[in-house]
């Protein structure tokens, strides 16, 4: 069975939902199978109130440019078909979390909330599992896998969530193949930004290849092994 993952980061008008702040901009990149398909969502919001001139000064999101985007209520139901059922991926997911929420409960508080159609995993608090007492914002993850987002001058939904899904592969070992499946796979509404194609230049992993003592090893280990699966076809 394929597993289903979006990386997920948000924009918004200040840092409180319960002082009436709002999202506007959420940006989504998909994983299956630890890949990107291509498949994301991309969507400015207006939010019906003024950004705050700090907010504007971290992601450069002005009011005026957000007097012509639909309002949350209007792409409501598009972004919740496109989150269901998926794990969601978010560095340090309480905040975005609660703004959905709160977006979800003025929209139609029937709807319920964000993990009534998702599990989250938040990288935050697996990094500080992995690092504790280090710094752990996604610029310090950046640094310290060799991730390159020198081009991250303003913070940008889409952005962010490509840079994440990099940053959760590289933490969680294993698949760090980042190739974007067909660029016909279904996109956002809203495409106000291009998708940034990762840079060719990330260091290239070492290859360590077992030595014949170990692969010696490895096939006894193997014939030792009772019941082993492969054995019954």
């Amino acid at each position: 069975m394929s597993m289903r993952q979006i990386v997920l980061d948000t924009e918004t008008t200040g840092l409180e939902p319960s002082d009436g702040h709002r999202i506007i901009e959420i940006g989504c990149v998909e994983l299956v199978n630890r890949k990107l398909t291509g498949n994301h969502y991309h969507q400015y919001i207006k939010p019906d109130r003024e950004v705050d001139e700090g907010a504007i000064e971290v992601h450069g999101i002005t009011n005026e440019f957000l007097e012509d985007k639909p309002t949350f209520d209007e792409i409501a139901e598009k972004f919740l078909e496109y989150i269901d059922g998926a794990e969601l991926i978010i560095h340090n997911a309480p905040f975005d979390v609660g703004f959905i929420d709160h977006e979800l409960k003025l929209f139609d508080p029937t709807k319920g909330k964000t993990t009534d159609y998702c599990t989250v995993l938040d990288t935050l608090v697996l990094a500080r599992q992995m690092h504790p007492g280090q710094r752990n914002s996604l610029d310090a993850l950046c640094k310290r896998y060799d991730i390159d987002n020198s081009h991250r001058d303003l913070h940008g939904a889409l952005l962010d969530s490509e840079i994440l899904a990099d940053v959760y592969l590289r933490m969680t070992g294993g698949q760090t193949n980042l190739t974007l499946g067909r660029q016909s796979a279904a996109s956002s509404e809203g495409g106000e930004i291009q998708v940034r194609k990762l840079s060719k230049d990330r260091p290239v992993l070492k290859v360590i290849k077992a030595t014949n003592e170990e692969v010696e090893a490895h096939q006894k280990k193997i014939e030792d092994m009772d019941n082993a699966l492969w054995r019954e076809s």
